[in-house]
């Protein structure tokens, strides 16, 4: 079909709050705003100032009041413990009603704050839906986060209670959450005076007397007992939930996310951006810790009425490379949003997508990647193993929706490879130097975003207003400072480089560690790949690549390292100064899947580093000490 992204992007700039005002239609309210956009309040304007609404009555109530109660909201697919579980639109209003009864009966009103350390099971969705229904601040905090980090968000956030389960499962490993819990209420300055626990079968825990609450219990008395607990009407500026930025250290930033916008932004992505529609099951293949699960597990889908697919497993191990083809088989998925670095793994162990052909995905239309930069051949091996589109996308915790893409719903434009796409309606997207000033397209530099930033971004910082505008507004005066460096074509495509800190200076010219990520990644033997840059006394800094081979590859390491440089020298010059590539086993990465470059940097640089709170499994770092050492690089 003809796209009709041009169309609607120029209406959006024409008249961006009769734009939005259109989009708020499909958003049920308890009475409209006043105003679509207010500049005068807070630090750049809020969105539909003056509207009262809830984010639960229009993700699970509406739904059951207008007759889709049977309907499957949510799919629950555990691959480690073999286990599949389906709520239904009235099902989840049952549960989330008794839980939120469970909170109101322990003083949660209207504006508390509560935190939801949760794996990734039913009740996690629940919990932050029950706070929602009462008009409570949820702050999630990734399941089986390290107890000082945990403890620092409960400082910040101060919650009056917290949600919790007594265990979280990895492949061959469970994590206690319990002793995590304890300990960090331990450091806590402001612990929380209840917590409620959600026993799992695989670790039942202790609860101490007085503080802690069975969570089965608990609902299952307020289920008897049959309150019908309605949702909370909420201004449309006050928060909804408050998301800590992983690997934050000392203060945590606190991302604060706002209940009408967010709805708004949201329901408009999932038909025009994503391209499904109510009813059809969507996947987000991450974790309600991030944000992709905030915006696309558990809020987009509900708001729009599909059935949204809950998984807790890895994309490979869990037993193998074929597991995403099971899920998308068994549930009928039409849509899966991943990390490019899951696709990676997955390609590493299966090179020839092998496991594809075992599995029915005729529903299968769409793969959706964003979280780290999708390399051309990543995306490639997609599109030809699977024979759908892939469509690389970019955003931040910050915005909670895409910044950019190529629009199913609104008709594809042709893709550029290595390009997240064109901007999205309330995006205006300006390239500039460091001084502040446009450079011409296909000029690298600054990204970033004239304000004021579109329905469903970020007001602020949890109780920070200056720090937000220190670390956003304040570098590019009118602008919001996406912190990445990047170019935009002469056909408005965003190529995304590198985060600013990534770009490296090797004998003063500006090079992007993304663009030779690139080159690395086309050669047939490298699974995965990182460069980064390293302290070079002649050159100021010089590139360090790191690559993990295909599983099967059976030929000299040095050979492969060898052609990889080469490969960078040919495409993008001597300049580039490339000469070292290390083989790895794996990646240090985040639980999101995002790769711990900067950590990497300094083990080599023999700086002092702390170990990653989001770290996925820290003996990884390890290794790769002991590569560098190997070959004279580290301490």
């Amino acid at each position: 079909m003809t796209s009709r992204y041009r169309q609607v992007y120029a209406g959006w700039k024409q008249d961006p709050e009769a734009f939005w005002a259109e989009a708020a239609h499909a958003i049920d309210w308890f009475s409209p705003p006043q105003k679509v956009f207010d500049p005068d309040q807070g630090v750049y304007g809020r969105w539909f100032a003056g509207a009262t609404c809830n984010t639960c009555y229009n993700a699970v109530d509406r739904h059951v009041e207008n007759g889709r109660g049977d309907q499957t909201a949510l799919i629950h697919d555990s691959a480690i413990t073999g286990t599949q579980q389906s709520l239904t639109y009235a099902e989840l209003q049952r549960e989330v009603m008794a839980l939120a009864a469970v909170l109101a009966r322990h003083g949660v009103t209207k504006g508390d704050r509560v935190i939801v350390y949760m794996p990734m099971i039913p009740e996690a969705a629940v919990a932050m839906l029950a706070c929602a229904r009462l008009g409570a601040i949820h702050s999630v905090v990734f399941g089986g986060f390290a107890a000082r980090e945990l403890a620092t968000r409960i400082d910040d956030a101060q919650p009056k209670l917290l949600i919790t389960a007594s265990c979280g499962l990895e492949p061959n490993r469970l994590v206690a959450y319990k002793p995590l819990l304890d300990e960090a209420i331990g450091l806590s300055a402001h612990p929380p005076q209840h917590c409620i626990v959600f026993q799992r079968e695989q670790l039942v825990c202790d609860l101490i007397a007085g503080r802690d609450i069975d969570y089965a219990e608990a609902v299952a008395k307020e289920k008897e007992a049959g309150l019908e607990l309605a949702c909370v009407p909420v201004a449309a500026t006050d928060p909804l939930y408050v998301l800590y930025t992983s690997g934050t250290t000392g203060q945590p930033k606190g991302v604060v996310r706002d209940n009408g916008g967010h709805m708004v932004m949201l329901k408009w992505t999932m038909e025009n951006e994503f391209g499904v529609k109510p009813g059809e099951v969507f996947w987000a293949a991450s974790d309600v810790g991030w944000v992709v699960g905030h915006s696309y597990i558990v809020y987009a889908p509900l708001l729009h009425g599909c059935t949204t697919v809950m998984f807790e497993g890895k994309p490979v191990g869990t037993p193998d490379a074929g597991t995403y083809w099971r899920v998308i088989s068994d549930h009928g998925v039409v849509a899966l949003f991943t990390a490019p670095t899951a696709f990676r793994a997955i390609k590493g162990q299966d090179p020839q997508g092998e496991f594809i052909g075992k599995y029915d995905l005729s529903t299968f239309r769409t793969l959706f990647l964003a979280g780290e930069r999708a390399d051309p051949e990543t995306i490639k091996w997609a599109e030809q193993r699977l024979g759908v589109p892939v469509i690389d996308h970019w955003w931040q915790t910050e915005t909670g929706a895409p910044i950019t893409q190529n629009p199913v719903g609104l008709g594809m434009l042709p893709v550029k490879y290595g390009s997240p796409g064109v901007p999205m309606p309330g995006y205006d997207i300006r390239v500039l130097n460091d001084e502040g000033h446009e450079v011409p397209a296909g000029t690298l530099g600054n990204v970033v975003l004239k304000l004021p930033l579109p329905p469903g971004c970020l007001p602020t910082l949890w109780d920070a207003d200056e720090r937000f505008r220190k670390s956003y507004l304040d570098a590019f005066p009118g602008f919001y400072n996406t912190a990445d460096a990047g170019i935009l074509d002469e056909d408005g495509y965003l190529f995304v480089m590198a985060r600013t800190d990534d770009i490296i200076n090797v004998a003063g010219h500006r090079l992007s560690t993304g663009a030779m990520e690139e080159v690395l990644a086309e050669h047939p033997d490298v699974a995965e790949c990182a460069v980064i840059g390293i302290s070079d006394t002649l050159k100021g800094q010089s590139p360090l690549g790191f690559v993990v081979l295909n599983a099967g590859v059976a030929r000299d390491t040095s050979i492969i390292e060898q052609e990889v440089v080469t490969l960078v020298r040919e495409r993008i010059g001597p300049v580039a100064a490339f000469r070292t590539v290390l083989t790895i086993k794996r990646l240090p990465k985040t639980r999101s899947g995002k790769v711990l470059r900067a950590t990497m940097q300094k083990i080599a640089d023999r700086q002092e580093w702390k170990m990653p709170a989001t770290i996925d499994d820290p003996a990884v770092l390890d290794e790769i000490d002991a590569v560098l050492k190997a070959r004279g690089i580290s301490r």
